[in-house]
């Protein structure tokens, strides 16, 4: 294990970006959200989450898939080149991490999509405990543990200093490239530290006052009882209290840009003048043109489409994926929802979890 002083993070971050592309929370506008680093970000480690997930890292919000041309009777099609290049994802979170494993169940499995199987080829995360869970959080009811994120590379700020471990081949080697500017952590006791501890024993310190936090927490008792297994589907799809629960919803489609697990695009053509560009975009399942088709819509009501969005999280997706849910926990929606609809409301609705 080694660690950095906070002031020395502008040159590591330096250091990382000469060969590899970084990505880091940037604070633009008074909002923070991850963005391509250089010298002048204003970078913002302490925001325990940023507004939208650091997903589209890897699955961006748009993309070119390839190039349509035209010359006299010759049509040409250019597919878009896939991610070579190595990139640094740095302060991810450990529920935004879990996000991206209920991403690979969708994109990994045949037919994968190659462009996401590129950057996850070439992706280093470094993800970073939460210092101070906040009241929206939930991520331990869906087995995440904020105090020890798992990733290429695991790094803790405690008290001015960056504790980092490198977890995995990538991790050893994103290590070994900044290891110039990391020291050892110390493992027996050194002057200067509280008396009788050492570094390591003051890093389990934080995470215990992490997890200490987390079961503290309102959301943190969470029953998941009846969610997620087969058997229940036909009672919970068939649920009157659907129709209590949807009429505030707005449909504005908040909730799933802000998510850390949604996966759902579209894709269209666009004119260029010089050719037609197919790319592909986020899309939502709370709109009513989603999916839609020349016959119509398959879901006509928005209590439908609302009921899909939560049947799909909690029950759809864990019944064929070995019981892994959609959601992680990671409280975004519980804080963006203009009609204060969310995951938690529906868990206890629907469950009886009062």
């Amino acid at each position: 294990m080694y660690k950095i002083a906070k002031e020395n993070l502008s040159a590591l971050f330096q250091t990382i970006a000469e060969t590899k592309e970084l990505y880091l929370p940037v604070k633009i506008s008074g909002q923070v959200n991850f963005a391509a680093w250089d010298e002048e970000a204003e970078v913002s480690l302490e925001t325990l989450k940023t507004v939208k997930s650091p997903k589209d890292a890897f699955f961006p919000q748009s993309e070119t898939l390839y190039t349509c041309k035209k010359e006299g009777k010759k049509i040409t099609i250019d597919p878009e080149a896939l991610k070579e290049k190595e990139f640094v994802v740095f302060g991810m979170k450990a529920c935004d991490v879990k996000g991206l494993e209920v991403l690979d169940k969708v994109f990994l499995s045949d037919p994968v999509d190659t462009y996401y199987a590129a950057r996850r080829e070439h992706g280093i995360i470094v993800a970073m405990a939460c210092h101070e869970p906040e009241e929206s959080c939930f991520c331990k009811v869906f087995g995440v543990d904020c105090a020890e994120p798992a990733a290429d590379v695991s790094v803790w700020m405690v008290e001015g200093t960056l504790y980092w471990k490198a977890g995995t081949e990538k991790g050893e080697a994103l290590t070994k490239s900044v290891e110039s500017l990391l020291s050892p952590v110390e493992e027996e006791k050194k002057d200067g530290l509280a008396a009788g501890i050492s570094e390591l024993e003051k890093l389990e310190l934080e995470k215990q006052k992490i997890r200490g936090i987390v079961e503290q927490l309102p959301y943190t008792q969470l029953s998941l009882e009846g969610w997620g297994k087969e058997e229940n589907l036909d009672e919970k799809f068939n649920s009157p209290k659907w129709e209590e629960l949807y009429h505030p919803c707005l449909a504005c489609g908040t909730c799933t840009f802000v998510c850390p697990t949604c996966q759902c695009y579209d894709i269209k053509d666009y004119d260029t003048g010089h050719g037609i560009k197919r790319y592909r975009c986020w899309d939502s399942c709370m709109y009513s043109d989603f999916t839609m088709m020349a016959h119509g819509n398959n879901r006509t009501s928005q209590m439908q489409r609302f009921r899909q969005r939560f049947m799909h999280k909690l029950m759809y997706f864990p019944v064929n994926n070995d019981g892994m849910f959609s959601c992680v926990g990671c409280g975004r929606c519980v804080e963006k929802c203009p009609a204060s609809l969310n995951i938690v409301k529906v868990i206890k609705a629907m469950g009886g979890d009062q």
